[in-house]
């Protein structure tokens, strides 16, 4: 058939059965009944991403303390506001979590499974680097990166109770700072779950506009001084503070101060951290950037990065002196921040899937919402989302 007689046969609206035309058409159909596909919003995979690197410049940094006050300054800040930031995402992508059955796969799935694997290989290769062979491998008590594996686990089984009750904040909080007064205990990162969970909860609460509030012109142009000025009261801090406190796992007695300490605390470092979040995601860039790809990946850039950080003391590489030197400390934050950027490459996350988004569909029954249809439905992603 001559281009003008399929030109005429378009026209007139009949379509020859197997024709590309008509498999295009059959295509654009299916798309249609399968309605809109989901996008990833460049904002949060940007925000997903510039937080991870920040966790990995915070464990690169906590070697450097010792030396250098201007480095646990540094330390002190980004410790203050990171995981809250990270915690408030994951909460509000926790919206939607109704505990029902393809939900709890999920979180079997993506929580629960890697935990296991992780905590074991994370206890296996601390064995190693700390030259501790007796050290038992224990589900209960999470290992360095772990805990939050354990923590977004409990959050998440919560989340229809903090939908439910009529002051989830409040609540939280008062939880939170209840858990500052006495020592609870390593078993799954309780003490440490339970303190950052008003950061969950606030995730919860939140609402797309509430993202687009602090990311106006005068937000942003505020967290430039607010941010130099908790920089300041950082370096302050820093001989005269514990940075304990911002890390959330262990009470106020543990940290050498009197039990109500603990709940001032607590109210104190939550209204400082989330100052900082704000200020952090007024920053952050709403537009795909060259790294918003890699946001969808930041969950195996946590926990493979770990690893590294632990493999780079065992190896000695932050013995010579030159390391604890301005210069030294700009390299290895640079160092790190590539090592974590490779980790949450697409290459790097299909060789780790099996292990970090492993495929236990085996595992359970099926439900009406996992039969197959006629239709595909959406491809899970990293992540959760």
């Amino acid at each position: 058939m001559s281009h003008r007689d399929t030109t005429t046969v378009t026209q007139a609206g009949t379509v020859p059965p197997g024709s590309p035309l008509s498999q295009h058409r059959s295509t654009a159909s299916a798309r249609v009944e399968a309605g809109p596909v989901k996008q990833r919003d460049a904002f949060f995979d940007n925000a997903k991403y510039l937080t991870i690197v920040l966790v990995a410049a915070g464990h690169t940094w906590e070697p450097l303390r010792d030396g250098s006050r201007a480095a646990g300054a540094l330390y002190m800040l980004v410790y203050a506001f990171h995981m809250p930031a990270f915690i408030i995402i994951s909460g509000y992508f926790s919206r939607s979590f109704d505990a029902s059955p393809e939900r709890i796969k999920r979180l079997v799935t993506q929580l629960v499974v890697p935990y296991v694997v992780f905590e074991t290989a994370y206890t296996l290769y601390t064995r190693w680097t700390d030259q501790s062979p007796d050290r038992p491998i224990s589900l209960l008590d999470p290992l360095y990166l772990t805990w939050f594996l354990a923590a977004l686990f409990i959050w998440r089984l919560t989340t229809p109770l903090w939908r439910t009750v009529r002051w989830p904040l409040p609540l939280a909080l008062l939880v939170a700072a209840l858990a500052t007064l006495a020592p609870i205990g390593d078993d799954l990162a309780l003490q440490r779950t339970l303190q950052f969970l008003p950061y969950f909860v606030l995730g919860l609460c939140l609402k797309p506009e509430h993202f687009r509030m602090v990311r106006r012109r005068r937000v942003r142009l505020l967290a430039i001084p607010v941010f130099a000025g908790g920089l300041a009261m950082a370096y302050w801090a820093v001989p005269r503070m514990t940075a304990g406190w911002f890390f959330h796992d262990d009470s106020a007695v543990e940290l050498g101060a009197p039990g109500w300490y603990g709940p001032v605390m607590a109210l104190a470092l939550f209204g400082c951290s989330l100052l900082l979040v704000a200020c952090f995601l007024a920053w952050i860039p709403g537009r795909r950037t060259w790294f918003t790809a890699l946001g969808a990946g930041t969950l195996y850039g946590y926990l493979l990065h770990g690893f590294v950080a632990q493999g780079a003391k065992f190896w000695g590489w932050y013995g010579p002196a030159w390391v604890h030197r301005p210069l030294g400390e700009i390299i290895v934050t640079a160092v790190a921040v590539t090592v974590v950027t490779v980790l949450c490459t697409p290459p790097v996350r299909r060789v780790f899937r099996f292990v970090v988004e492993p495929g236990t569909e085996w595992a359970f029954r099926r439900t009406a919402a996992t039969q197959p249809s006629g239709v595909r439905g959406e491809p899970r992603s990293a992540g959760g989302r």
